[in-house]
């Protein structure tokens, strides 16, 4: 049976689990799943809903790699323990996605706190000098995902742009097309770093009748 934290960890910055339609991939956990995830899991709970809607449609998805099956995390064991784990429940969340997530977390880490460093040497050097500190800004590219089709566009961009926080202004937007008919919101905006946009993303996601989930695409300093 599959991971529910794991796969909850998956979905947290994906639609699906794997590529951007649904798949063979998303139709083997699914069906592993047995039944809808709990509250507690937001992400796994929204794409399940989901890809459920895709039921009569599952013998005609494309071929997709499950990143959590078996074969692809122990093309490296030898035969006789690939022999063994023949007769044990497949493990759809091996420990090498762990280790994985795990480095990619300290050096995401370390360059944070190298980039910190270097800004605040930067804000006491012009401090020093008497200069007056310039705001931070970057524009954003985001990526906001619906559920399905039927999905109003409209009322998801309107909810998007009431968001409102200091620092925050909403730019232009398009929906650009997905698959099956789905359309996604791209919207631009810019932001002062004061305001987080891990922070904001969550609050989008908030917007359950309307939004799966949100990525960022594109991200530059002003």
């Amino acid at each position: 049976m599959a991971d529910i934290k794991q796969l909850e960890q998956h979905l947290a910055t994906r639609s699906y689990v794997d590529g951007f339609e649904p798949t063979s991939a998303d139709v083997e956990i699914f069906k592993g799943l047995g039944s809808a995830p709990e509250s507690t899991y937001p992400h796994a709970a929204r794409w399940y809903k989901h890809i459920a809607s895709y039921s009569s449609e599952f013998d005609t998805l494309p071929k997709g790699t499950s990143p959590f099956s078996a074969s692809s995390s122990s093309a490296a064991a030898p035969a006789a323990e690939e022999e063994e784990d023949d007769d044990d429940e497949v493990d759809l969340f091996g420990s090498d996605d762990e280790e994985d997530d795990a480095e990619a977390e300290r050096i995401k880490a370390e360059r944070v706190a190298k980039y910190q460093e270097a800004k605040a040497a930067k804000v006491a050097e012009k401090l020093a000098a008497g200069k007056t500190l310039d705001v931070a800004k970057s524009v954003v590219t985001l990526q906001v995902k619906p559920w399905d089709d039927e999905t109003d566009m409209a009322a998801l961009e309107e909810g998007v742009r009431a968001i409102e926080k200091d620092g925050l202004v909403w730019g232009a937007s398009k929906l650009v097309p997905v698959g099956y008919g789905i359309k996604m919101l791209q919207i631009t905006l810019v932001i002062e770093d004061r305001v987080s946009l891990d922070d904001l993303q969550e609050e989008i996601q908030e917007l359950e009748d309307y939004v799966q989930s949100t990525d960022v695409a594109a991200m530059q300093k002003l």
